[in-house]
């Protein structure tokens, strides 16, 4: 088990130049920039020294983390820990103050704003549910689908065959194909929690960040979300903020605890458990 995050990780390919003409790309100020990360190195996410000070306090000091393709990495901490500064800096919500945010091996984050970040296939779901609670569920999966948000797009708008094929997948992945004309404001909590991160998967994220996507949840409905995070590993890599401690045993391979703003420990759920550091400063005895 890691005490430390000394050990050996992947670099980022600082020599990749894209090529413009076949890579898929963007536009930032002039420039183009590769939207497919390269996953050569066989890292989907990637930070490196990462620091981060907010009038003095040093939120995150000298972080390094990476996750694989497909991996399903659970972050836990003490409250200050650092885990949503960690979640604000690779959306491009909050710039660090130095060290290094990959997507792969070819994209800096760190050239991106947060709208761009989210095109190039990162999706975040914050704790409380954004959902549109007057419109259906389809009508919420729906919205999410379209690329283009102007009014006159969203007026002749319709859904091709591929499109409702994934609409009808995706209501079948969150298990919400019963509720498909309900109004999203008449759901549980779970429920609206569920159709959120649908709205999510109707973007194909490769990466998906879920902050404490329990909260408030029934056990009922814990239980089906640890299936649904388990379904989706593999097809999508998943980082999962959380304090149900029940909840991370069910879902978790690799659990990260942060601690001042930098990893504490890394390893299985019975090896963080029993790590003296983690119940000095996190779980108790």
């Amino acid at each position: 088990m890691s005490t430390n995050s000394s050990h050996p990780r992947a670099t980022p390919d600082a020599t990749y130049t894209p090529n413009v003409l076949t890579s898929p790309s963007v536009s930032l100020a002039g420039l183009k920039r590769p939207t497919e990360p390269n996953l050569v190195h066989g890292r989907i996410l990637y930070l490196e020294d990462v620091n981060v000070s907010f009038d003095g306090f040093k939120a995150i000091n000298h972080l390094s983390l990476d996750i694989a393709p497909g991996e399903l990495r659970c972050i836990i901490g003490p409250n200050g820990a650092g885990k949503t500064t960690m979640m604000d800096i690779i959306t491009g919500k909050t710039k660090p103050d130095s060290g290094q945010v990959f997507f792969g091996s070819n994209i800096n984050l760190l050239e991106f704003n947060e709208p761009d970040i989210a095109k190039l296939g990162i999706g975040r779901k914050f704790q409380k549910p954004t959902v549109f609670e007057e419109l259906s569920v389809f009508d919420n999966l729906e919205l999410a689908l379209k690329s283009d948000k102007s009014v006159r797009s969203s007026l002749f708008f319709k859904l091709s065959s591929v499109q409702k094929n994934r609409l009808i997948e995706v209501l079948e992945t969150i298990k919400l194909e019963d509720s498909i004309t309900r109004q999203a404001g008449n759901l549980s909590h779970g429920q609206k929690q569920w159709l959120e991160i649908g709205m999510l998967l109707m973007q194909e994220p490769k990466l998906l960040l879920l902050d404490e996507p329990v909260a408030g949840m029934t056990d009922q409905e814990t239980q089906r979300t640890a299936e649904l995070f388990l379904t989706l590993k593999g097809r999508h890599s998943l980082v999962v903020v959380e304090h149900d401690m029940s909840f991370i045993k069910t879902i978790a391979e690799k659990i990260t605890v942060l601690s001042e703003g930098s990893v504490l420990a890394e390893g299985t759920f019975d090896q963080v458990q029993a790590n003296e550091k983690v119940i000095e400063v996190y779980l108790g005895r």
